[in-house]
């Protein structure tokens, strides 16, 4: 069961259409914010970044596709998740709208039942680690509330970066990760950084977990994994 305290931000300016997007959220358990413009969108994730955009092709200060090509030249939203809501369905929009950077794409109109499971699949793919609000792997723990880390119950410091590559490795434990595919799925599909920064944060994450450093393995000529094992 996917957490009740997933944000999702819809932009939308047909009312009727926004108001049933929003109810649809809303009766999943997820906390919904709507705003009517481009402009009100941006304000929005600037304030406080959700875990999913929604986001209307046709908005009346500025196309959703020129929306989120902006998104996704800003370096810290370029992995956030974006569903295009439109009702154009012709195949080169479609493609025009996930090479701009969206995660999906749905066309209206849509019953809320459809909606719903997509939103579903679209969490569940990209962040896994959702489904519990606590990760642990031998003696560490990871509080995804608070945004903590703790060792045999005692809180550690750890860096923002180092924070979200061990939520991803905790939340696929004995899976070995290549250095692109940790790229990708912990820093996001459009962030352009060298593979070699994948070992410098991995290296700096041993050092935060100390003694419990052991549970990130190297598997040579392949990758890195996570293994209380």
């Amino acid at each position: 069961m996917l957490s009740d305290k997933t944000s999702i931000l819809i932009i939308e300016d047909e009312p009727s259409i926004a108001k049933l997007i929003d109810y649809t959220i809303s009766e999943a358990g997820w906390h919904s914010t709507v705003v009517h413009t481009a402009a009100d969108g941006w304000d929005a994730i600037s304030r406080r970044m959700p875990d999913l955009v929604l986001l209307d092709w046709m908005l009346p200060d500025q196309s959703g596709l020129r929306f989120l090509s902006r998104l996704r030249a800003e370096r810290q939203w370029q992995a956030l998740l974006v569903m295009m809501l439109t009702a154009k369905s012709m195949e080169e929009d479609k493609i025009s709208g996930l090479d701009n950077g969206a995660d999906d794409y749905m066309t209206k109109p849509f019953s809320p039942r459809e909606l719903t499971s997509r939103v579903k699949a679209l969490l569940r793919r990209k962040n896994p680690e959702q489904v519990s609000d606590i990760l642990s792997a031998g003696g560490v723990t990871l509080d995804l509330a608070s945004c903590t880390v703790a060792m045999n119950d005692q809180k550690i410091e750890i860096g923002h970066a180092e924070y979200r590559l061990l939520k991803f490795f905790m939340a696929n434990p004995d899976r070995v990760f290549s250095r692109s595919q940790l790229l990708d799925k912990v820093w996001g599909d459009h962030v352009v950084i060298e593979e070699r920064t994948v070992d410098v944060h991995v290296l700096r994450l041993r050092k935060a977990l100390r003694e419990s450093e052991h549970l990130i393995r190297t598997v040579r000529s392949v990758g890195y994994m996570l293994s209380a094992k």
